[in-house]
């Protein structure tokens, strides 16, 4: 069980430190991109704005409706997929953010980002796909190399070592 953990979450480091800082940034930035922002909106959070009146964890009320509208598999249970995609880029983007548990929290937002894609924003042309597409390409990058030198999957890993 342990070499099914480690394998998990050891994160692949980079010949030279410098490399592991830029991909680090950039994880940083989305994943507070994410959790800040685009899931705050959604999703109730300690830093969520008063005026959005939701409760800790709770998703907003017009999120499942939109969710049922993509059909098929999200209109027969759409309060559990607008759970998962609030939680996925609220919470998922702390984990990016921070390193924690990297490739799982990235495969979350790689879902999500593919749902958002191909669901919600394909007819609004390059330009409405791009934040979702931007989050996208970071979630995959993420999910082969995982935290890096610059994670806390990495302190975890050196831990166990």
């Amino acid at each position: 069980m342990k070499k099914l953990f480690l394998k998990l979450i050891a994160p692949v480091t980079q010949t030279h430190w410098s490399a592991d800082l830029l991909f680090a940034v950039i994880r940083f930035i989305c994943g507070m991109l994410l959790a800040l922002s685009f899931g705050a909106d959604k999703f109730g959070m300690p830093w969520t704005p008063e005026g959005q009146n939701l409760d800790l964890f709770e998703v907003s009320a017009w999120f499942p409706e939109d969710v049922a509208s993509y059909g098929g598999i999200f209109a027969l249970a759409p309060i559990f997929f607008a759970w998962m995609g609030a939680f996925s880029e609220a919470v998922g983007g702390l984990f990016l953010a921070f390193g924690l548990k990297t490739r799982i929290a990235s495969f979350l937002i790689m879902c999500t980002m593919l749902v958002a894609i191909f669901m919600q924003k394909w007819g609004q042309g390059t330009w409405g796909m791009l934040p979702a597409m931007s989050f996208l390409w970071v979630s995959i990058y993420n999910l082969f190399l995982g935290s890096g030198r610059f994670g806390i999957d990495y302190l975890i890993t050196r831990k166990m070592k």
